[in-house]
């Protein structure tokens, strides 16, 4: 890490304003999940979500170990890019930050469609050029937020994360309570059962309600006592988001029943019966669940769509945050042009990373929004969208970005496990089998093969049932290699070769900057045992 003058990151990050960054964003992806998953997998939505879920707590303990060992912004792409070098590191970066820009206008677009509940001039599907328009809106504000400070946006997450917290806590208890009935749950999960298609369907889509824990580790640098504050607030967002994923999907089930038709591809669809083939009600399933509960229904259907509008806005801020904080990282680390790190004199953000980013999102949701502003738009759209709907797009996408970078972690989790054992872990994923690598005593994680074999099967259903995600999900990656490839060819630095970095010294400052003395000098003093080993058998 860089140890000049030049301004950096401000730790300003509480404990809850850690936990506040990863639930704004992994909490609201159930407000968006739900409904595509229920559409697509029907009786076995609970299933998808439970599929999904197990891969996400091996996902959530990779992340926890890996930003509580290196807390820096880079997040996932540092830990790749160190545990497989420069090429990998890139591509991970890449696909995540396709998966951030997607966040912020997947959530912007889903926010508009709760407060469409309230507010009917906001459907797509009828005024979709005032949808677009407020969502551009949106966008580009939360652009001007996170220039101004990371601070202002953490406070903001913070409040509404706590709302919301107990907001989806009484919609579940009142729910169970009042209309909750087991027998429907069964006849459901009997009578509506999925294709073998609509099930890798669905599954692929319920992993869209796990993504988000990137964001504790891009705000890592930005953290106070990282490595013991990350492991707590991780593990407790693992927990609450699981929990709430499997109790909706189980509520939803044992609530109403499921009608089966065709989609635009010919499959047979089973659509919730409170949002008959809508996409409009899709992307607001919670706000129609909540509101058939009986007695707390009548509060709920005015106030749930107004909270849920806004955790999905604060979750398209973590998109602007956790978008910037990888290019800011990757641009540290020699993969991106080095005005991504240029950190504005007075508000210390990366306001280049910001604006460039919160551009891609715009393009990406002129690109969702285009066949619903331009019904006579040429053939080459219509063959590519395929009848599907902007939510599905950005879905689609969205899916192919986690799956895909979640899968490098995984490898790099094993590969630094196994080539950097000196570095103190105060987390450590449980389940190892002891090894030694260079006459160095090493674990190997079980679980992170086991999670890897997940998300790489969630991967091929991916590419299997999303149309555009297939194509535009690799098209973005070979765009971003061709780019890499010209950009460290210009710089003069090798192109499929890692450029030379000091690592002992980049983890000693990274410690010391994040205030982890114990853990650095814990460091220094494997790093010298190491070295004294090596010089005695080189005398022997």
């Amino acid at each position: 890490m860089p140890t000049d003058n030049k301004p950096e990151l401000r730790r300003s990050v509480t404990p809850w304003g850690s936990f506040a960054w990863g639930y704004s964003d992994v909490g609201a992806d159930i407000f968006v999940g739900l409904g595509l998953v229920l559409a697509a997998a029907a009786g076995a939505s609970n299933v998808a979500f439970l599929f999904a879920g197990i891969v996400y707590v091996c996902i959530g303990l990779a992340y926890t170990e890996l930003a509580a060992t290196y807390p820096v912004a880079g997040g996932g792409q540092y830990f790749v890019q160190r545990g497989l070098g420069d090429v990998f590191g890139f591509m991970a970066g890449w696909a995540v930050l396709l998966d951030f820009t997607i966040d912020v206008t997947l959530f912007a677009w889903t926010c508009v469609d709760y407060s469409s509940q309230l507010a009917p001039v906001l459907v797509a599907s009828v005024h979709p050029w005032v949808h677009f328009l407020v969502t551009l809106g949106l966008i580009v504000g939360l652009c001007v937020l996170n220039i101004v400070g990371v601070r202002e946006s953490t406070a903001f997450n913070g409040f509404v994360s706590a709302l919301d917290v107990v907001s989806e806590c009484c919609i579940l208890c009142f729910g169970f309570l009042f209309t909750f009935r087991p027998e429907l749950l069964m006849h459901n999960m009997q009578m509506h059962w999925p294709s073998p298609y609509q099930l890798m369907l669905g599954i692929s889509l319920a992993i869209i309600s796990f993504v988000g824990l990137e964001s504790i580790s891009q705000a890592a640098q930005e953290t106070q006592r990282p490595a013991s504050v990350v492991p707590r607030t991780s593990v407790a967002l693992i927990l609450t988001i699981l929990i709430f994923a499997l109790s909706y999907s189980n509520l939803a089930l044992g609530m109403h029943t499921w009608h089966p038709i065709l989609d635009a591809h010919g499959h047979q669809m089973q659509f919730w019966e409170i949002f008959p083939n809508n996409p409009d009600n899709q992307g607001k399933a919670v706000a129609l669940l909540a509101q058939q509960i009986p007695y707390f229904g009548a509060l709920a259907a005015f106030y749930v769509p107004v909270l849920g509008a806004i955790l999905l806005l604060i979750s398209s801020n973590s998109g602007v945050f956790g978008s910037s904080r990888i290019a800011y990282a990757m641009s540290r680390g020699n993969l991106l042009p080095s005005i991504f790190q240029r950190v504005h004199a007075k508000y210390r953000t990366p306001v280049i990373s910001i604006a460039t980013f919160c551009g891609v999102a715009i393009v990406e949701l002129i690109f969702a929004a285009l066949p619903s502003l331009d019904p006579n738009a040429n053939a080459v759209y219509a063959r590519l969208f395929r009848g599907e709907s902007g939510l599905d797009f950005l879905a689609d996408l969205y899916a192919f970005g986690a799956a895909t970078s979640y899968s490098f972690v995984f490898i790099a989790l094993i590969a630094l496990r196994l080539h950097d054992p000196l570095s103190p872990r105060k987390f450590k994923i449980p389940f190892n089998i002891p090894v030694r690598v260079n006459g160095e005593r090493a674990e190997f994680p079980i679980i992170a093969v086991l999670g890897f074999l997940g998300i790489g099967s969630i991967l091929v259903f991916t590419l299997f049932t999303h149309p555009i995600g297939r194509i535009a999900g690799p098209l973005w990656l070979i765009f971003g290699l061709i780019f890499y490839l010209f950009y460290r060819r210009g710089r003069k630095l090798p192109i499929l070769r890692s450029h030379k970095q000091d690592w002992r010294k980049q983890q000693i400052e990274i410690l010391r900057s994040a205030g982890e003395l114990e853990l650095m000098d814990e460091y220094l003093a494997n790093l010298k045992a190491h070295d004294e080993r090596l010089a005695t058998e080189a005398t022997a």
